[in-house]
């Protein structure tokens, strides 16, 4: 038996083709409850009548697309999970694209089209290897950083580093 057979998961995609194909991707590894949405408005509706594990999205949707609904789940009053597990999908991974949804708080992202090893790389990802997650005046999401930097000595990059580096007995460059 998968050990994903308990993850309930939501797929929000307009295109049916393509929640029918991450679907099957799911299923044939174990997952068996999966809550199918057409756009980002009906995913955020979801998550206020269900509790899920994971979602994931399209980036390009209408009327409610993938990057505004990531932004709203980390960041509404209102949201039931704002710490959710949010898997972007897109076919197109030009680097602008890739930054708006990582700065729209997006966990992990995968291009299309999708294959059944990115889909579980993807989950096995934020499930054995979740990221800690990161408030500040203009970001609330998953560290964006993919390296631990616990012995990192600078450069320093931010303003407020220099303070930190003099309080501490470091220098900063």
């Amino acid at each position: 038996m998968s050990a994903l057979n308990a993850l309930q998961v939501l797929l929000v995609d307009d295109n049916q083709h393509m929640r029918a194909i991450t679907s099957a991707i799911l299923q044939s590894a174990g997952v068996r409850k999966i809550r199918e949405v057409g756009d980002g408005g009906a995913g955020l509706d979801a998550l206020k009548e269900q509790a899920f594990d994971v979602a994931i999205v399209d980036f390009n949707m209408f009327p409610l697309d993938g990057v505004e609904f990531t932004r709203l789940v980390r960041n509404s009053a209102d949201s039931p999970n704002p710490y959710l597990p949010i898997i972007m999908m897109t076919g197109h991974s030009e680097k602008n694209r890739v930054m708006e949804a990582r700065d729209a708080g997006v966990t992990e992202f995968v291009v299309k089209p999708i294959t059944a090893k990115a889909i579980l790389e993807r989950l096995n990802a934020v499930i054995f290897r979740p990221r800690p997650f990161v408030k500040t005046d203009g970001y609330f999401g998953p560290d964006r950083r993919r390296t631990d930097a616990r012995g990192f000595k600078g450069p320093y990059r931010r303003a407020t580093d220099a303070e930190r580096a003099q309080t501490s007995g470091d220098s900063a460059a």
